[in-house]
């Protein structure tokens, strides 16, 4: 239990950070992967789990020697004054991603029960509400424990395809060459989602060595890749027409024609747009609370989820009503390289010189 928590729970955590914005649906992986091919989009997305693993070891040894643990003192310590680079980049990515899993969780609850879109964005407000109200331990649990089903479904998802197109998944990376550019969409794709490393900080508090926040870092990258190298392969039995659907995940599922194994996805997908809201309002809270910390004061608990469903109605109502979903992922690209160089760059720079000269604890 004890190497669980400190060694593989904050992987399972950035996993279910990750997955909500970064490859549920599957569009995330056809947008960056597939101009590489198929065996250029697997050998990108482990350089993906690379650098994943890197960073994150770099980022949970920073936190562990500086004791910073909200972003917020996080990109302190790590950027001085140039932090608020850090928090205008963090919080228009942060109302970019509410923005879609709000409306993603209504779609999908139309598309999969039949109901009205707003009822699938209310159950997942009431979700995060109470997850955000109920505080680390249970947000760590709750994240923990649906890791291993998204584990088991997308394991069941990879085999059924197999079954019914092996032949096609194994004709079509025969066939095809490794195309050009997968360390590069690696590279982005890694640096657009480590923008969410500030916010999974709270799962490494009890680490005290080197060794548990390294060691735990490295591991990670592979916890969190792995789903979405299993989620690749599969689609590749309907490559390439799979790349134009605006929902890859669920022409696979039409194709495997397995209504019970489409239920679960569906539910689990829904899961994870809880799971990756739930974390990143998390952070924000922690952040808020530190800061009053610092001034004698505590966040009550009851202002958690205030804050959450508040923040998620703001970004859900400008995402339909004012465009900035559009305007926003126009610049995706800008985003990804601004998170590149205020976080990536000096976690693996001055994160590393400053947790050595610090040295073990």
């Amino acid at each position: 239990m004890e190497f669980f928590r400190k060694y593989l729970l904050p992987g399972f955590v950035f996993q279910s950070v990750v997955i909500g914005g970064g490859y549920a649906t599957g569009r995330e992986l056809v947008e960056f992967f597939f101009s590489s091919g198929p065996l250029g989009g697997v050998l990108g997305l482990l350089i993906s789990g690379l650098v994943f693993g890197l960073v994150l070891a770099a980022g949970f040894e920073f936190a562990r020697v500086t004791q910073a643990y909200d972003y917020r003192q996080f990109c302190q310590a790590l950027l001085g004054r140039g932090w608020v680079i850090f928090e205008v980049a963090f919080i228009i990515l942060l109302l970019l991603i509410l923005s879609v899993i709000g409306s993603a969780a209504g779609e999908l609850t139309a598309a999969s029960f039949g109901l009205p879109p707003v009822v699938g964005t209310l159950v997942l407000m009431v979700l995060i509400a109470l997850l955000t109200f109920s505080g680390s331990e249970a947000i760590k649990k709750v994240l923990a424990g649906w890791s291993f089903l998204l584990y088991f479904v997308y394991a069941a998802l990879m085999l059924l395809a197999f079954s019914k197109f092996g032949d096609v998944i194994s004709g079509v990376y025969s066939a095809t060459a490794v195309g050009d550019g997968w360390v590069k969409s690696g590279i982005l794709y890694s640096g657009y989602n480590l923008a969410v490393l500030p916010a999974v900080l709270f799962a490494v508090r009890g680490q005290s060595s080197r060794r548990e926040a390294v060691g735990s870092g490295l591991m990670a990258g592979g916890i969190a890749v792995v789903p979405a190298v299993l989620f690749f392969v599969a689609m590749m039995a309907l490559y390439p027409e799979i790349g134009a659907e605006p929902v890859p995940a669920s022409a696979l599922m039409i194709a495997l024609q397995m209504p019970i194994l489409s239920l679960l996805f569906q539910i689990v997908v829904f899961g994870t747009f809880v799971e990756t809201g739930t974390a990143l309002l998390h952070a924000v809270n922690e952040r808020l609370d530190a800061r009053l910390g610092e001034a004698g004061r505590e966040m009550p608990q009851f202002a958690r989820p205030l804050v959450a469903v508040a923040i998620l109605t703001v970004a859900i109502i400008a995402g339909t009503y004012f465009g900035i979903i559009d305007l926003i992922a126009s610049g995706y690209g800008i985003l990804t390289l601004v998170f590149i160089a205020v976080l990536v760059v000096p976690l693996l720079t001055i994160g590393v010189w400053r947790s050595f000269k610090v040295g073990e604890a």
